[in-house]
């Protein structure tokens, strides 16, 4: 046995590098004959980590090294490490349970729980599928914690009645004692073990035979700090072997005994330390700090100065005395390291990412560590801008995943019955291609998109698709612009027909009051394939898909409403990736924290170094406090930070670093990480700026790389077209729009550019008064009398026809119907009240009216209500769903609407009507508040006559015609006369650039 078979490599040597080099030279070897060309075929190495392991083996090949030695991993899979267990029969070990089935069956019992009298208390309100399945998981979590602590279930039963405990925590520990009870029944009667349990049981064979495997040749275990017991029990065993030999990472071995028993003190609370991990294996393995030999000589001063800066909360006091001990060789702590304080997570990328560029260039191989899988995939998307191609090791989450994002948008168009965006999304997916080619799919979409779509409410499903394809060749229905071809409207038939029969059976499976989940993977896979068509392998993450699905397959228990899928979905999916197949570039890597222990590089960036991300929240999950986690025998959750303590001080020994953080996460102010205030707090103010003067040169080429050097603010556009080009006709409503601006005109009539309809945009005020105008037209038009005693009903058969198109949304339906009710109730008494008055009404009058003198211009429109009172003359009435001119507007003749149809009833140019004088124009408001149906009449200048102010709005709108769309003297200019206080943004204003320009702070016209 080795006089002293523990040893422990320093942060600021390369792990690996430094391993290599002692067993090529014989120190890890006690004394074992290096001669032969086979001696090192008689080594054993064990190693935390696959990449460890090739790690390893290539840095012994550059060694020169020929036969290699016999690389494991502590516990790794059967298949891969019982060839090589002892001679004689070993039991074999039962499959590992699915993480699936676990989550399944876990969830089953916890949703059976939540409708008991205990879970009613335990739970603030029934958790739904989705928080279910997290539960499942946090439960699978702690069975995993209480298998690798080789703690008995039954130790709960004694915290059950512990009268500090809530109500709700006895009831959930009363739960947790039965089911953990029954976890194992289960996972007997199927014959499976958890992963942990057979992780546990592999280990622990391993340490009973290791003296009959090994006998007295080498046998080497290095890179584990021994947090899980069977581990450590394994290192144990190895430790006894006649050449045995532990290798811990950074040890600190200039702890004293006293500095290494409050380590192991609970008062101190020392589990977010980075040696406690260590400390405590050294108190199993029955060894001191003193016993441990450094194989990577004399501690460098960063790594003196790390350990002092991480040290115990009551050590911190003599922080003063040991930065004056160490202030002559203090600012070489700094060589080589910066500090990145980004103010936001993309520049924070992007800054990474081009520092890595400009290390690579320099020849140096680059690791970043980032335990952030959102920020890694900016990392790799920033370095992308530089055909620079990485991968997180940790892959991409199968649910975000291209094939994953297929499923959700499928889920999506199903559950919506096809609404437009889910549709038109679903359509736009580049996988999609039924058996057509994508080449045929892709532009069927967007005439799907811009001329079935837009502008209209569908009725849902397939079928309301058909009806709106079917209407577009109805002349009257629809826009000649929006007509299709024959041959278009067959193909968006064919594509209909494809959506149909992949989406049949899914539809199915949702329309059942409560869905089983394994139907629901099985199905949405299949719609998928359907889908995509012959292109399955063209989609990153397909095969992973359907692995998940099949992995569903029997294994969940569950069933679910049709609500809130998505949120299921992802519960179902959470834990599985898509790994990249493809091989990538050698000399620079994203890792994790895991993947990046015992791995150096020329070049180190440490992303993501913020407070609740390294390291991440001490969270002790909801089945159990921090303090009944400690009664029960379980490490507190500040131990996983240790170990990211720990991890940070390996990683902080690389010659050359890049500390990076951000100020902001998201739209919130973030801190830097303990553990870099720290660092910076031990080495003082001016060192630390030092570092972040370096560092902000990464960030000033973030800033930089996007940067415009000089914005010019677009000015007030001027267009002067051609008089040929420009309108000779205009509607009334148009004229204002002349008026407040010219430009509106010149986009709309010259430009020839209309307004697109939002996609799938909600019904609102604009489409529910286009609604309530058509039935009260409607009404009028088909003359039924406003005085017959059914007359609200009719009214109310009218506006199910007109709110036909929502069914849809059946709820806003229902709503606007009761709304609409009361509205009906106030038009027909107002009609009632004028009955006598009125000798015929007259809706939706279309008009027409020239003018010679003006080179033909004609003015058109549609007046709301035209009615010939008794008196002979006529009284126009304009409803209104939305606001009503102000009184200074009319008096301005800037609301010139209603004057202009009083001077065209005056000359006959309404249809139908002779001519006649307006003796009254009004506007009555439809609404439900108190100004709901009150008459409002309109404002001229100093009690100007009616048919005087007509008269001059339609000598203002000839002279508006002649400046603007007569002559080229006056250009088509924006906002000449803005509307106060308006609340939406004109049709064309992004296209005239007006917040480059126009006053945007007061009312100011």
């Amino acid at each position: 046995m080795l006089d002293r078979p523990l040893f422990t490599i320093a942060p600021h040597a390369h792990f690996l590098d430094t391993l290599a080099d002692r067993l090529l030279d014989g120190t890890l070897l006690g004394g074992w004959p290096r001669t032969g060309p086979f001696w090192l075929a008689d080594v054993t190495v064990f190693l935390p980590t696959r990449r460890a392991r090739l790690g390893l083996a290539d840095a012994l090949a550059r060694r020169g090294a020929g036969l290699l030695p016999d690389i494991r991993t502590f516990g790794g899979e059967a298949a891969e490490e019982e060839p090589f267990l002892p001679p004689f029969d070993t039991e074999p070990l039962p499959p590992p349970v699915k993480r699936l089935e676990r989550r399944g069956r876990l969830a089953s019992m916890i949703s059976e729980w939540a409708g008991t009298v205990g879970g009613a208390e335990a739970f603030a309100s029934p958790p739904n599928l989705a928080e279910t399945l997290a539960l499942a998981d946090s439960l699978g979590t702690l069975i995993d914690d209480l298998l690798i602590e080789g703690i008995n279930p039954a130790r709960l039963r004694s915290l059950v009645n512990e009268e500090n405990l809530a109500a709700n925590w006895q009831q959930t520990l009363q739960f947790l004692e039965i089911a953990l009870r029954a976890w194992p029944l289960i996972l007997a009667e199927r014959g499976k073990a958890e992963g942990a349990d057979l992780r546990n049981r592999r280990l622990a064979r391993q340490a009973a035979n290791a003296h009959a495997i090994y006998g007295d040749r080498p046998v080497i275990a290095a890179g584990s700090t021994g947090s899980i017991p069977a581990t450590a029990g394994l290192l144990k065993a190895i430790a006894a072997l006649p050449r045995g030999a532990v290798v811990l990472p950074g040890l600190d071995t200039g702890l004293t005994t006293d500095q290494h028993q409050r380590l192991l003190s609970e008062r101190e609370a020392p589990h977010g330390h980075p040696q406690y991990g260590l400390a405590k294996l050294l108190r199993h393995l029955g060894q001191t700090p003193a016993n441990v030999v450094e194989l990577a000589g004399a501690a460098s001063i960063r790594t003196l100065a790390v350990r002092r800066a991480f040290a115990l909360a009551g050590e911190t006091a003599s922080w003063v005395s040991d930065r004056a001990a160490l202030a002559d060789e203090l600012p070489a702590t700094t060589d080589g390291m910066a500090i990145l304080a980004a103010r936001t997570e993309d520049e924070q990328a992007r800054a990474i990412a081009l520092a890595a560029r400009q290390a690579l260039v320099d020849g140096q191989s680059v690791g970043i560590i980032c335990p952030d899988q959102n920020l890694s995939r900016r990392i790799a998307a920033e370095l992308g801008r530089f055909d620079i191609a990485v991968d997180d090791p940790a892959g991409t989450p199968l649910y975000q995943s291209p094939a994953g994002r297929l499923l959700r948008q499928a889920l999506a168009a199903a559950a919506s019955q096809f609404a437009a965006v889910d549709l038109v999304a679903l359509l736009q997916n580049r996988a999609v291609g039924f058996d057509l080619g994508r080449a045929t799919v892709g532009p069927l979409s967007q005439l799907l998109d811009l001329h079935i779509l837009r502008g209209r409410r569908l009725r849902p499903g397939i079928a309301g698709l058909r009806l709106a394809l079917a209407s577009n060749s109805d002349p009257d229905a629809t826009r000649t612009a929006d007509r299709l071809t024959p041959d278009q409207i067959a193909g968006l038939a064919t594509i209909l027909d494809r959506l149909e029969i992949a989406f049949a059976p899914l539809l199915e499976v949702l329309a059942a009051p409560d869905i089983r989940l394994d139907s629901l993977a099985g199905t949405l896979t299949g719609t998928m394939a359907l889908l995509v068509g012959g292109g399955t392998a063209e989609v990153p993450g397909y095969d992973a898909l359907t692995a998940w699905a099949s992995e569903a397959q029997g294994l969940l228990p569950l069933r679910c409403s049709p609500a809130n899928l998505e949120a299921v979905l992802a519960g179902l999916m959470a834990g599985f990736d898509v790994r990249n197949a493809q091989v990538r570039r050698q000399d620079i890597a994203i890792w994790g924290q895991l993947e990046a222990r015992l791995q150096n590089r020329d070049f180190t960036i440490l992303a993501g170094l913020n407070e609740d991300i390294w390291p991440r929240p001490a969270d002790p999950g909801p089945w159990m406090s921090r303090a009944m986690r400690l009664d029960a025998g379980l490490e507190p959750p500040e131990r996983d930070q240790g170990r990211a303590a720990h991890d940070l001080e390996m990683a902080l020994g690389n010659a050359h670093l890049l500390l990076a953080y951000t100020e902001r996460i998201g739209t919130s102010p973030a801190l830097p990480s303990r553990f870099l205030q720290r660092l910076e707090a031990f080495l003082g103010t001016d060192l630390a700026k030092v570092l972040r003067a370096r560092g902000q040169v990464y960030a000033g080429m973030a800033q930089a790389l996007d940067a415009v050097p000089q914005v010019t603010a677009a000015p007030r556009p001027m267009p002067r077209p051609p008089v040929a080009v420009r309108p000779r006709r205009l509607s009334i409503t148009e004229v204002e729009t002349l008026v407040r601006s010219p430009y509106d005109i010149y986009a709309r009539h010259v430009l020839g550019l209309r307004a697109i309809d939002a996609l799938g945009q909600d019904p609102g005020n604009r489409e529910r008064g286009t609604m309530i105008h058509d039935v009260f037209a409607r009404f009028v038009l088909e003359g039924h009398p406003f005085a017959a005693p059914d007359a609200l009903a009719r009214l109310m058969r009218m506006a199910d026809d007109a709110f036909a198109g929502l069914d849809a949304i059946a709820e806003r339906r229902q709503i606007w119907l009761r709304r609409f009710a009361l509205a009906a109730e106030h038009f027909i008494a107002f009609e009632r009240e004028r009955e006598t008055a009125v000798l015929q009404r007259h809706a939706e009058i279309d008009g027409e009216w020239s003018f010679p003198n003006l080179e033909g211009f004609k003015l058109t429109g549609r007046a709301d209500r035209v009615d010939q009172m008794r008196d002979g003359t006529l009284e126009i009435i304009d409803f209104k769903t939305g606001s009503i001119p102000a009184a200074a507007d009319m008096k301005a003749f800037l609301a010139p609407q209603l004057l202009l149809e009083a001077a065209m009833a005056k000359v006959g140019a309404l249809q139908g009507m002779p001519p006649a004088d307006t003796s009254k124009l009004s506007y009555i408001k439809i609404g439900l508040g108190p100004d709901a149906f009150v008459e409002t009449g309109f404002s001229t200048l100093d009690k100007q006559p009616l048919m005087d102010a007509a008269h001059e709005a339609e000598s203002r709108l000839q002279s508006h015609v002649q400046a603007f769309l007569l002559s080229d003297r006056l250009a088509m200019t924006p906002r000449i006369v803005p509307l106060a206080g308006q609340r939406y943004r004109g049709a064309y204003e992004h296209l005239a650039r007006t917040d480059e320009w126009t006053l945007i702070a007061g009312d100011d016209p």
